[in-house]
This record gives structure tokens, sequence and C-alpha cells, in this order.
């Protein structure tokens, strides 16, 4: 009997499907189960016995709770997610902006890629506090008011200030705002980006170099290299990084801390239950409304 032959687009269909089996195994194993046990509780009361957890349906009793009575959830999942969506842009502009730099040539190029990645190494609590502390006084906040002086003398650099002088020349306030929030979260912004720039110097050093060659024999300046070269071949993984950085933002927000206190601080875990589905629900269609705009403009090298 003669071998049926595998066409190639067959083996790469089965290759993508191996490659993808892990994951799924993982998900179903890790996920599933939780994920299903996690929209049970949100329907039920939980009380702790004897023999382990009694649950008594209360419908979208939950539900009602977290978005009619309780004083901090609405407010705090708007925040979080208003955040998310203000540091996501920022997060990635500096991602690539960084990437581009470290993928030239220069003496200490190792060193340096090591000290952008190492707050994802060492993001420790007492790093993050000095390192929080020092942008408030520079924003001429709690750090310098605390000693009993003013902040406007303390501070050596008042953005507040600064953006109050800015805003003299016509400035839109909304533009204005979004800078010094920016320049307030400055540090978050730098903890945040390691692995972000690690998958965009990853894309960069696999653009070849002959197309940048080429592009400088036609006499192409670095501003149409970059527009026209680098950043289609990378386009991709902006959507990878996009992903990335939401999910990431989205573990370290308020509204995961208010969860967990909620559920084993207070022990209300069907409340807490029904919060974590909608703020789930709520980082889903972000990424799903992200995704879908931004994969329309992704070049995908054929």
């Amino acid at each position: 009997m003669k071998k049926k032959r595998i066409t190639l687009e067959a083996r790469e269909k089965r290759t993508g499907l191996l490659f993808v089996l892990p994951w799924v195994i993982g998900f179903l194993v890790f996920f599933a189960y939780n994920m299903a046990q996690t929209i049970v509780f949100s329907f039920n009361k939980l009380t702790m016995g004897k023999n382990g957890y009694n649950l008594s349906f209360v419908g979208l009793d939950n539900f009602n709770y977290a978005f009619l009575k309780s004083a901090d959830f609405v407010r705090t999942l708007t925040e979080s997610t208003g955040n998310i969506l203000i540091d996501v842009p920022l997060i990635i502009f500096f991602s690539l902006f960084i990437a581009v730099i470290l993928n030239r040539q220069f003496k200490g190029r190792a060193l340096v890629r090591a000290i952008f990645f190492l707050p994802v190494i060492m993001a420790s609590a007492a790093i993050t506090s000095a390192l929080t502390a020092n942008l408030q006084n520079m924003l001429g906040g709690l750090s310098s008011t605390a000693a009993g002086t003013d902040s406007q003398q303390v501070s050596g650099l008042n953005i507040q200030s600064i953006a109050v002088m800015i805003s003299d020349y016509g400035i839109p306030k909304q533009l204005i705002d979004f800078l010094v929030g920016a320049v307030g979260n400055l540090y978050e912004i730098i903890r945040n980006s390691g692995v972000q720039i690690i998958i965009f110097l990853a894309a960069l050093q696999a653009i070849p170099g002959s197309l940048y060659e080429v592009a400088q024999m036609e006499g192409a300046t670095g501003y149409e290299i970059f527009w026209k070269i680098t950043f289609p071949l990378v386009s991709p993984l902006i959507v990878t990084n996009l992903v990335y950085t939401i999910v990431d933002l989205y573990s370290q927000s308020t509204i995961i801390d208010m969860e967990m206190t909620t559920a084993f601080t207070q022990q209300n875990f069907g409340l807490s239950a029904a919060m974590a589905l909608v703020s789930s629900a709520v980082i889903c269609l972000i990424l799903g409304v992200c995704t879908s705009l931004i994969s329309k403009k992704v070049f995908y090298q054929t």
C-alpha cells in the first residue's frame, strides 16, 4: 500500500496544533475548572463548614450588590480601566523607542540592556516606595509637604507649575493632564516595559540587514526607513505586546486587590467572584476592541 503523502499545508497545520497543544492542556486542567467554579460562586452565597463549603443560591444578588450597593467597586473598576487605557500606549511607545535604541551598535550595549530589564527582576516594595517618593517630591506632592515645608520651594522641578505655565499657551487641558499623569507614572512605565523591550528587540534583530542597505543606497532618510521598513515589520509584535501589557497591568490593578480583600479578608467569596467576572469581562472587551482595530493595520510578511 502506498503511503498517503501529507501536503505542506497539512504539515504546517499539524505543527501549529502541536505547538498550541501544551497551552490547551494547561487551559483545560488549570483554568477551565476554576473558571466554571468562579461562575458558580458568583450566583451563590458561600459559607464555610466543617466538611468544606456550602453554597446557597442567591441569583443576581452579588452582581446587584457590586453595582448598586458597593461604594467602591464601580469607582475602582473605572479608575483601574482608565489607568490601563492611559498606560498601555505609553508603555508600547516607550518599549519600541528603547528597543530601537538598544538595537544599535554602541559600547556597553549589553549593560544598558540589562539595566532596562532590571526593574522586572528587582521589583521590590522598597525600590517602588523609594522611587514613588522621589516622583511625589518632583510633582510637589506628599514627600515635600510631609516635612512641613512648602512643596513649591522644596521641589527642584514642580511639574504642576510647569503645567500651569504651558496651559497659558492654549494647549488643551486634556493633553496637559495626560502628560502630567505620564510623568507621575514614569517609574511604572519603565518597570512594566522590560518584557516588551525584549520582544521588540527580537523583532528588530529578525529584520534582514539587506533591507536597510538597499534603502540607504536609494537615499532613504532615517525617518523613511523607520516608517517604511522597521515599523511595518515589527507591527505583528505590537499586537503581542498590546495583549501582554493589558493583561499584565490588569493583574497589578487595584480592582484585583479589592477582589482579593473581599474574598480572603471579608470572607465574601460570592461577591468577589461576581466582581472578578465583571472586571474580566471588561478587560476581555478592551482586548477584543484593541486587537481588532490594530490587527487591521498590521503588516504580515509572506
